[in-house]
């Protein structure tokens, strides 16, 4: 019977295995994979294999659903993925709901922002990478929290009653946390507009509004090409009436400097009906007889005229940039340009993402002056109403090159 003696001091081993005291077993590393669906008071998501670097070419959803009255709370405890001013290749969105309808923020880089709120007990995170690089990823908390209990660091939400306050966390009390993002989105019936009056206004300075600020978006979602503004300084932004019947307002504050924040109030009010339809609007270009605005200025000779010195005090705006974007529409070329510097700002919108600064130009006459994309220039340019820099075929643009930044650093002390 050599099998049982074999067997005999294996047995003893065992058995005395069995009698020492059990030691603890470590927790286990939470395996994060593409995507789910998850329920309950709390959890952990994460991109796929966190902390490793995340697969490329991906899409992976998650949704969110804590108890019935409550809201989703989401913190994000980590994130690192790929860089870019507009958030185009690898980002992560937030929506409200289980649907893409109200998009609450669009994340890239390694900016982490503050706690999102829902306005329901539904909560979905989407993850796109592109076919390029790669990071860690991104690791967030999500838990329930009741509605009217929304501590330092959550604010936000729906608001439909005809009208109505929102305010940052703390007012007015004490200055607004760092490390926070607010959303609210109000709802009007389908024929009202929503109006908007911010009545204190205090929030950390800077030029171009990249570390605490406050945006206004026609709509239910953060969208870029339906920003009303972004304000931040001591100076309340004027009053806001919606193109719609919905407006988004978000807040955010970095990880630093922090201020008193802002109590704004909002109301209903009735669409004004013209009474006789109008004529379009149409820009007021030297014409000849028979031939549209557009159609005569784009005609004229290409031709650059006078210096970086004399054009500087006739332009609204004046920055140098990289092309990031084109797109031709109509007769005109809308174009992102990625900002290197700027020195004379107007009333030109500034779009942020992370540390990287952005604006959006149209030349009016795209052949005239041809902007190509991936080149750096000087654009110096007029605002139109939107906050688009406004190209016409006379607007001075050259090419960029490091022996021009002394002289443009000396107009920017320049008085006009």
């Amino acid at each position: 019977m050599r099998g049982a003696g074999a067997w005999a001091p294996l047995c003893l081993l065992l058995a005395a295995a069995a009698a020492q005291p059990s030691r603890p077993q470590p927790p286990e590393r939470p395996v994060f994979t593409c995507g789910g669906i998850l329920t309950g008071e709390s959890g952990f998501i994460g991109s796929e294999g966190f902390p490793g670097v995340y697969p490329p070419n991906s899409k992976c959803t998650w949704k969110i659903t804590v108890p019935e009255g409550k809201v989703v709370v989401l913190n994000f405890r980590f994130i690192d993925l790929e860089s870019d001013n507009l958030c185009r290749y690898d980002f992560v969105d937030v929506y409200n709901g289980h649907s893409n309808g109200q998009r609450i923020g669009r994340f890239c880089g390694t900016f982490r922002p503050g706690a999102l709120v829902s306005s329901g007990n539904k909560m979905m995170v989407q993850m796109i990478s592109d076919a390029n690089t790669a990071g860690n990823g991104f690791m967030a908390m999500f838990s329930a929290a009741e509605p009217n209990e929304r501590g330092d660091q959550y604010c936000g939400g729906l608001l439909e009653r005809p009208s109505g306050s929102f305010k940052t966390p703390n007012w007015p009390d004490r200055d607004y946390p760092a490390g926070v993002t607010c959303v609210w989105h109000i709802v009007a019936p389908k024929n009202q507009l929503i109006e908007l009056k911010f009545e204190k206004f205090d929030v950390e300075r800077d030029n171009y509004c990249r570390y605490d600020y406050v945006a206004v978006f026609n709509g239910g979602e953060i969208n870029d090409a339906e920003r009303i503004g972004k304000y931040c300084g001591d100076s309340p932004p004027a009053p806001i009436v919606s193109e719609r019947n919905e407006l988004l307002i978000q807040f955010l504050s970095d990880l630093s400097l922090t201020a008193d924040g802002f109590i704004g109030h909002y109301k209903f009010r009735p669409k004004k009906l013209p009474a006789t339809t109008a004529p379009p609007v149409t820009t007021t270009f030297p014409v000849t007889t028979g031939l549209k605005p557009t159609v005569a200025l784009c005609q004229q000779k290409c031709r650059r005229s006078g210096t970086l010195e004399s054009n500087y005090c006739l332009s609204n705006f004046v920055l140098a940039g990289t092309v990031i974007t084109t797109i031709p529409r109509g007769g005109s070329l809308h174009a992102t340009v990625s900002i290197i510097n700027i020195y004379k700002e107007g009333n030109l919108a500034i779009q942020q993402a992370g540390k990287n600064m952005s604006a959006k130009v149209v030349v009016v006459c795209k052949q005239c002056p041809l902007l190509r994309r991936g080149l750096n220039y000087i654009i110096m340019g007029q605002v139109g109403e939107d906050g688009r820099g406004k190209i016409m075929p006379n607007s001075f643009i050259m090419m960029f090159k490091t022996k021009n930044q002394k002289l443009l650093d000396a107009l920017k002390n320049k008085q006009c």
